[in-house]
């Protein structure tokens, strides 16, 4: 990501401090996420609805939301300064949370989780930020002609990586069937040459380009 943002690189400080939230946030997703489970008496012998709930409303809901809430920060800053900006801290943020989600897996599960982590859920956490960021970008440098907000264009982000988020994870807690565990796993790395795209995107609207 970082070679990808070529035009204009970031400064370390606030990628650290970003990446830091990102990993921050994931305590009051855990605590929000126990208590959704609770209240709709979620339980581990889950059916269809159940696993419904706590994909879309107890997970892609709470984590999609504080990863939003925290990348807004960035919003405008004066070192937000290209449309692919928003890629690189969206990632530096869903990059955080993940690491903060495989320390807590590693604690309850060992090595092995981390292998099946580092080829799932990373990556996912990765195209969810790419494509909230893409549209970050989009809505803090969208063309003052056009007829879409950035209101809107925000809203759009958040609904897209939040649909998706749990979708996948609709697919991957359904143990009855397990060939949606290798359906999840192969639109999800499809979903990376969409999001290669994304970036080509904003690279290609970079206003440094133009300097070059």
């Amino acid at each position: 990501m970082f070679r990808a943002d070529k035009y204009q690189r970031e400064p370390l400080l606030p990628l650290v401090l970003f990446f830091f939230f990102g990993a921050l946030v994931t305590i009051p997703a855990v605590k929000l996420e126990w208590w959704a489970m609770d209240y709709m008496d979620i339980q581990h012998h889950r059916g269809i609805w159940e696993n419904f709930l706590l994909a879309f409303v107890v997970v892609a809901l709470w984590e999609e939301s504080l990863k939003m809430l925290v990348l807004m920060g960035v919003y405008h800053r004066s070192f937000f300064d290209e449309p692919l900006d928003g890629i690189v801290y969206s990632v530096m943020v869903g990059m955080g949370f993940a690491t903060m989600e495989n320390i807590a897996y590693y604690e309850r599960f060992g090595t092995e989780a981390l292998w099946v982590r580092a080829f799932t859920a990373i990556p996912a956490h990765l195209v969810f930020a790419v494509i909230q960021g893409y549209y970050i970008g989009k809505a803090r440098f969208r063309d003052p002609n056009s007829t879409t907000s950035a209101r809107r264009l925000l809203l759009y982000g958040f609904l897209v990586s939040f649909l998706l988020h749990g979708l996948y994870d609709l697919m991957i807690f359904n143990d009855r069937w397990q060939w949606l565990f290798v359906l999840a796993t192969t639109s999800l790395y499809l979903c990376l040459f969409y999001c290669r795209e994304l970036i080509i995107i904003h690279l290609e609207n970079s206003p440094f380009k133009k300097k070059e």
